[in-house]
């Protein structure tokens, strides 16, 4: 049985852990494949160390392939983002199994809820439209629409929760890409996804994040496997890792000040007039934070603008993700095991027209599919600007040079 998980690892931690052993122990999996997102984060974030340290720390504990959601989808919104790794999953032909974590393990209910987004019928769409003619945002104006449509304030708290609205999206995105592969859900131990409280030896990846940033590093050892640990206190004594998004406030400041106001238009998750106050702010902050106060709103919320400045930092458009909605894309692989390697055979074996990537000069020299080798650029430029915000050597093309582990 191979057992299909997808994950940021933003950093690796002991949730992660026990939800890999815990998908592990209910399917009788013997393979774990990870999908995972690489440098830059589905809420508008860094990834504090880079995508290959992340496949490194999951190789340490219980992975044995772990493939990258290219920069389009991990950058995306719920619904690209799980659209994107079902995708990838669905395409290699071998995963039986996925597992996601939730804050709310009963899938029938998760189900139901992905049913009334696939399908999308009149009176929900009714529903939505009225909500989001109160001027509140699009995550909230689906919440309520659902609750409406079901007539059940139960399913109030399943969709406040960020982890939740993931494994929704996946369930959607499994219906969509008509797939076989059969769901579990597994509840988060201990603590919620944003939370700043711990438990044991269980904290959010938000609370580990924070800690790193005021430098507590013996604080976050509890939290982390061994390996991980160790892992990641190589990398921040190299000077290789990026605290937040903040590192690249300046070139963000800058770019959306040098944008005209078509081009700011042009961004994902712009409308309604956004691009007059985003470029109104961007001539009047100096910070990030700054920036964020004036541009979120009731309908615009922290996580809409800080994935919008990103679509600026590297270069995304609205072209960019609606051709990501129409293609399937390829396979790259940022580390294996020796089990993982003979997973990549079987997927190969299994269908010999998928685009697995092992090397980039190999495909980039050879591959001739415009949409892939946009995606693959936008990868390449992803980890260029990232390893900008490294303290100590700011390499370029990491993507070429970088040997899979």
């Amino acid at each position: 049985m191979v057992l299909g998980i997808v994950g940021e690892y933003n950093p690796f931690h002991n949730g992660h852990l026990y939800h890999i052993l815990k998908s592990k122990e209910e399917t009788k999996s013997d393979s774990v494949i990870v999908a995972m997102g690489g440098n830059f984060t589905q809420r508008g974030e860094t990834s504090v160390v880079d995508k290959w340290v992340k496949a490194e720390m999951a190789l340490a504990n219980g992975a044995d392939l772990v493939v990258e959601i290219p920069t389009i989808y991990a950058t995306s919104s719920a619904e690209n983002f799980a659209d994107g790794a079902i995708k990838i999953l669905n395409s290699m032909k071998i995963v039986d199994t996925i597992s996601f974590g939730v804050e709310n393990e009963n899938l029938n209910k998760l189900n139901i809820i992905a049913n009334i987004l696939y399908e999308e019928n009149k009176e929900y769409k009714e529903l939505l439209d009225e909500s989001l003619k109160k001027g509140i945002s699009y995550p909230k104006a689906r919440e309520e629409a659902i609750i409406k449509y079901l007539n059940d304030s139960s399913y109030k708290s399943i969709l406040s929760e960020p982890n939740n609205i993931l494994a929704i999206e996946y369930l959607k995105s499994l219906k969509k890409n008509k797939s076989n592969i059969k769901p579990i859900s597994i509840k988060r131990k201990e603590v919620g996804h944003l939370s700043l409280d711990y438990i044991g030896e269980f904290a959010s990846g938000t609370l580990i994040r924070n800690l790193i940033k005021q430098g507590k590093f013996n604080d976050i050892k509890r939290f982390m496997t061994p390996a991980s640990y160790t892992i990641l206190m190589e990398e921040i004594k190299d000077g290789h890792f990026v605290k937040d998004i903040s590192i690249f406030e300046n070139i963000v400041i800058y770019n959306l000040r040098r944008m005209n106001l078509e081009e700011i238009k042009n961004l994902p998750d712009v409308s309604e007039g956004l691009e007059n106050l985003i470029k109104k702010a961007s001539n009047s902050c100096n910070t990030i934070e700054e920036f964020i106060n004036i541009v979120s709103s009731k309908r615009y919320t922290n996580t809409r603008i800080k994935r919008i400045m990103l679509y600026s930092l590297l270069g995304i458009n609205k072209k960019d993700i609606e051709f990501s909605k129409k293609i399937n894309p390829y396979i790259r692989v940022l580390g294996a095991n020796r089990k993982g390697k003979e997973l990549i055979s079987q997927m190969v074996k299994e269908n010999p027209k998928l685009k697995v990537i092992t090397s980039v000069k190999k495909f980039m020299d050879k591959n001739t599919d415009r949409a892939l080798r946009n995606m693959m650029n936008l990868d390449i430029r992803a980890t260029n600007i990232y390893t900008i915000g490294y303290e100590k050597d700011s390499w370029s093309n990491l993507d070429y040079t970088k040997k899979i582990k």
